[in-house]
């Protein structure tokens, strides 16, 4: 995403006239979640002090900080694991774009997370997962992409110590094991992870502002 991160994280990158991490927050708040955690790593400080400015409808936000480093996607939320609690958990990545409800349903007994699957964009034609009578397989037919929201358990990272990896191969993982299910995300979806995509994006959302106004 350079030279646009350059001397902002990814997050606070604005479509439709507003940072990325706002929509996610204002979803969440919809939804009736009281409590988030925000990792923070890049640039962190631009973040929590826009975070500190936030109109969060009284969630609390909470930090995990990363260090000076980034630790990929698991182990910022290994980090982040003392401030999450025991119970599952979203995990929403700071450089996607999605309509999501984030009504919290329940995991099912035995599974350790539950992924938002979507079609396979360009930039990712041969998919992640295949979704199998609900259930999410590392292979099969008509694979999907991984949209970055999950709900999960803690209990995926047992094993796993304080440091930077990957949370894909514990998700590969507990899939060969029975212990992912899944669904096609409903709503809109974008990964902003380039910055044409993020273009395109503001542009799709300022026509429907713009639509929306005029209608």
């Amino acid at each position: 995403m350079r030279p646009l991160t350059d001397a902002l994280p990814k997050p606070l990158l604005t479509v439709g006239g507003m940072p990325l991490i706002d929509y996610h927050l204002q979803a969440l708040a919809a939804a009736g979640i009281s409590d988030t955690v925000v990792n923070v790593a890049w640039q962190k400080r631009r973040l929590i002090d826009h975070l500190e400015q936030c109109d969060t409808a009284g969630m609390r936000l909470h930090i995990s900080d990363e260090g000076d480093s980034a630790l990929e996607t698991g182990g910022g939320v290994y980090r982040a694991l003392g401030l999450l609690g025991t119970e599952p958990f979203w995990l929403v990545n700071g450089d996607v774009w999605a309509e999501v409800d984030f009504a919290l349903p329940a995991l099912a007994a035995g599974r350790l997370a539950h992924l938002l699957l979507v079609p396979n964009p360009e930039h990712n034609p041969a998919g992640d997962f295949s979704l199998q009578a609900g259930s999410v397989v590392n292979r099969g037919a008509n694979m999907l992409t991984y949209s970055g929201i999950a709900l999960l358990h803690p209990d995926l990272f047992a094993g796993c110590s304080d440091g930077k990896f990957p949370l894909a191969p514990l998700l590969r993982r507990a899939a060969d094991a029975g212990q992912v299910s899944g669904e096609l995300l409903p709503g809109a979806w974008c990964d902003v992870g380039t910055p044409e995509r993020l273009a395109e994006l503001d542009q799709q959302l300022n026509d429907q502002a713009a639509a929306s106004r005029s209608s």
